[in-house]
């Protein structure tokens, strides 16, 4: 193996494979370098560590949800159907290998490790960004940053619903998602009622093809969601601390 890029590559399909016959708590990068054939120091020259794998395996993730973008027809979808198929892409990405990715996310979760939950939640706002020019969303200032938190909500919402759907195809996933997208688009129309333009945010006909995203949901059905992901997250360091046999 002497490109670069292909190296790269193969030592994180490696990774995830020792993760399936194992879990991701066992992988070395030692064991990476034995069965790959090549040194340690390769792997330093494309990870500087264990943890940067995992960024690796979402950076894929990014790049399958950003190809759906380039779809013709895409863009003839309405906001809410582009950020279905963009979340959705980003996960289908990487369902082959759901309980390593799990794993993945428990490793970054365990206690005592903010050095890597720091750049964990950077890494979530990374992808958030990505999705929102996919999905070409143009608020800006406060509308901007309600909508980002919002999406940022849901697709943390619906990653963990993921993590643990064992349904055919991620339905369960798939409508969880459609479901609260409508719900955000009903209350966004409640609390905005008009459109925002590009040119200057004054309101005016509504754009072909284009609705809004809400900034927010019911207090309810935060709630919901917290206390979903609160058991969702104990399940995964749960299963994180679990030792290979």
């Amino acid at each position: 193996m002497t490109d670069y890029l292909d190296v790269r590559e193969a030592i994180v399909d490696k990774a995830v494979a020792i993760a399936e016959r194992s879990c991701w708590e066992a992988v070395r990068l030692f064991d990476i370098a034995t069965e790959l054939n090549i040194t340690l120091n390769d792997i330093r020259l494309h990870f500087r560590e264990k943890e940067d794998l995992i960024d690796a395996w979402f950076d894929r993730a990014d790049a399958c949800m950003l190809e759906v973008s380039e779809q013709s027809g895409f863009l003839s979808l309405d906001p809410s159907a582009r950020l279905q198929k963009l979340v959705m892409a980003w996960l289908d990405a990487m369902a082959a290998h759901r309980k390593v990715t799990r794993q993945m996310i428990g490793a970054k979760l365990e206690p005592g490790h903010i050095h890597i939950q720091i750049p964990a939640i950077m890494r979530v706002s990374r992808t958030v960004q990505w999705m929102r020019e996919a999905a070409q969303r143009d608020a800006a200032f406060l509308r901007r940053a309600l909508e980002e938190t919002a999406l940022t909500t849901l697709y943390l919402a619906t990653f963990t619903h993921w993590m643990f759907d064992e349904s055919t195809n991620s339905h369960r996933t798939r409508t969880f998602l459609e479901q609260n997208l409508q719900l955000a688009e009903m209350l966004d129309h409640a609390v905005y009622g008009s459109t925002h333009t590009r040119s200057g945010g004054e309101s005016g006909t509504k754009p072909a093809g284009e609705t809004k995203l809400i900034p927010k949901m019911t207090a309810a059905h935060m709630d919901a969601s917290k206390s979903t992901s609160i058991r969702s997250a104990e399940s995964v360091a749960a299963e994180t601390q679990t030792k290979p046999d």
